[in-house]
């Protein structure tokens, strides 16, 4: 991933949702918004993506920080952000979405070529013995990890 700078991942999406499918969109912003996601004051854990009636994707409960150096002019830090993606690419996201489980869920935020980008994901929500067994699995894979590494120790 040359010349992607991150800025901010959703954890929690990896252990809530199962991720099926993920896009690239840009997204619309104003004026001090820019600085602050640079700066990382950022809020989305909560945050999801929806495909509104006249065929346009909207982030909702993403927050951002106002800039405290920009002019008094703020922006709403809760207001709802478009998402800029292709006709055809907003269809096929229509199409899984429309689908009983699934949602868009925003992974990750970063830099590309100077300009904000959202990694988009399709998610169907886990159960919760699903995420039961991915802390189980984990916490196997720690312990194998900590024998391996005696083992290398002498």
């Amino acid at each position: 991933m040359e010349g992607i700078l991150p800025i901010a991942k959703n954890k929690k999406a990896g252990f809530n949702y199962l991720v099926e499918d993920t896009i690239e969109c840009g997204i619309v912003l104003e004026g001090g918004e820019v600085k602050s996601i640079r700066n990382g004051n950022i809020s989305f854990s909560d945050s999801f993506a929806e495909i509104s009636q006249d065929g346009e994707v909207w982030l909702k409960n993403f927050h951002i920080s106002p800039y405290f150096q920009a002019s008094i002019f703020q922006h709403n830090p809760d207001r709802p952000k478009k998402l800029l993606l292709h006709k055809g690419e907003i269809k096929r996201l229509q199409r899984k979405t429309d689908e009983k489980g699934y949602t868009l869920v925003p992974l990750e935020f970063y830099l590309k070529k100077g300009k904000i980008k959202v990694k988009l994901g399709v998610c169907k929500g886990k159960k919760l013995y699903d995420k039961r067994a991915d802390i189980r699995e984990r916490d196997v894979n720690r312990d194998l990890q900590r024998e391996f590494s005696k083992k290398q120790d002498g």
